[in-house]
């Protein structure tokens, strides 16, 4: 071989490293992306639009701190349109842009069909895995029967939030509590409150009967007054649901509306829109079961956090900082990340079982068994003279208890199957 070809082939190899060791440091600085997958148009396209906002927000704060491990996370917004089939087709398309984060919340209806989607991605394509971050959907399902190593759940499941509830009515309410109607949408969620609800009035020995449960189609009632007339004829006194969305308000409103004095217990009253929509007409009637809300920090004295959700109202005048877990998600998927050291699905994955970080409102746990987070829990009424109004309302949220963690839990039967 002559000198010449020999520093032909020398150059070429060198020019190959260079290209090689170029690439890396490129996907190495490449931003940590999250497919965000909800309904950004539809009749719940302000819950989306919200959520995402929370979430890009989260990523810009973190990004000012350096980020995770030096790179940036960015946050990509996908509209499934509120459709389990759409989002299905946007995992793949996630999948396919090699984004290794995808996260949902509002329908366990479509988080069921991501489960589905990711679990059956992850076992036929091994070296594009996945992990879904699920913030808001809350069929106990998805963390007993369904439950898979890739979902985690951060905010409390039904069962945990009827247990809280339940608990706080035994110590709070039983004398004022008699006769609870249910009322809830038509699917996983609302069925399960519905089930659930019966049997820990039984299991607690509630001073209270079920006089009343309905069932109504999610997003297709313009006029709650027929079950508003059964709640009224069935002599309730408070009534329990889970609803969310245009549901939950024009359901408040429609109460109103006919006079009706019953307390209502709900698991979204301070959601994004209702506060708005229903305005005074709530005060000292709506309850909400949550993991936070603005008044907390009041009560605790977080004023760091204070200082967050102060500058996202700066920033977004028309909504406020509700979604707490997304805070509690995206500071814990950075921990998860760092542990494993990479964003592979399985490390992370493995770094997330048995997590337990130092929240706004203290210790929360990523339960390994199931993939359940296990924090706190806060009932509330709305109030005019609460700290923080809800939605440019006029009326927040007053702390009524706090709700340990030891009395804000369930079981879990999941019998998870582990790479």
């Amino acid at each position: 071989m002559t000198r010449h070809k020999k520093t032909g082939i020398f150059a070429g190899t060198m020019l190959g490293l260079t290209v090689a060791i170029s690439s890396f440091a490129q996907a190495d600085n490449h931003p940590i992306r999250i497919a965000y997958i909800e309904p950004l148009s539809g009749p719940f396209a302000n819950v989306g639009d919200a959520g995402l906002k929370h979430f890009r927000f989260a990523a810009e704060k973190m990004n000012e701190a350096g980020g995770i491990m030096g790179r940036d996370v960015e946050i990509v917004g996908m509209d499934n349109k509120q459709s389990p089939s759409e989002s299905v087709q946007l995992v793949q398309r996630a999948i396919d842009d090699d984004i290794p984060f995808v996260t949902q919340g509002n329908g366990s209806n479509v988080a069921g069909a991501i489960v589905e989607a990711v679990d059956r991605n992850n076992r036929r394509n091994p070296d594009s895995k996945v992990i879904f971050l699920n913030y808001a959907a809350v069929d106990p399902a998805l963390t007993n029967e369904r439950c898979s190593f890739y979902h985690f759940r951060f905010d409390a499941n039904s069962a945990i939030k009827l247990e809280a509830l339940s608990n706080f009515i035994k110590t709070d309410r039983d004398d004022e509590v008699d006769g609870i109607f249910l009322i809830n949408q038509d699917y996983s969620h609302g069925q399960f409150i519905s089930k659930r609800m019966k049997t820990l009035v039984e299991e607690k020995n509630l001073d209270a009967e079920i006089v009343g449960d309905v069932l109504h189609p999610i997003a297709q009632v313009r006029d709650f007054s027929p079950y508003v007339s059964r709640i009224q004829n069935s002599g309730a006194d408070s009534v329990v649901t889970g609803n969310w969305g245009n549901d939950l308000s024009l359901l408040v409103r429609a109460i109103d509306s006919a006079g009706l004095d019953v307390d209502i217990y709900t698991y979204y009253g301070g959601g994004l829109g209702t506060p708005a929509a229903i305005g005074a007409r709530g005060e000292d009637q709506v309850y909400q079961i949550s993991e936070w809300h603005a008044d907390v920090n009041v009560d605790e004295g977080h004023t760091e956090y204070e200082k967050w959700f102060q500058e996202f109202k700066s920033r977004y005048p028309e909504i406020d900082w509700y979604y707490h877990r997304v805070y509690n998600q995206m500071q814990m998927l950075k921990m998860a990340i760092e542990k494993a050291g990479s964003t592979e699905s399985d490390a992370v994955a493995k770094a997330f079982e048995g997590m337990t970080f130092q929240s706004q409102t203290g210790e929360v746990t990523m339960r390994a068994q199931d993939h359940q987070l296990l924090q706190p829990m806060y009932v509330s009424v709305m109030d005019a003279d609460a700290k923080y109004d809800a939605d440019n309302s006029g009326v927040g949220f007053r702390t009524l208890a706090r709700i340990p963690v030891s009395q804000a839990t369930d079981e879990t039967t999941c019998d998870m199957r582990r790479p």
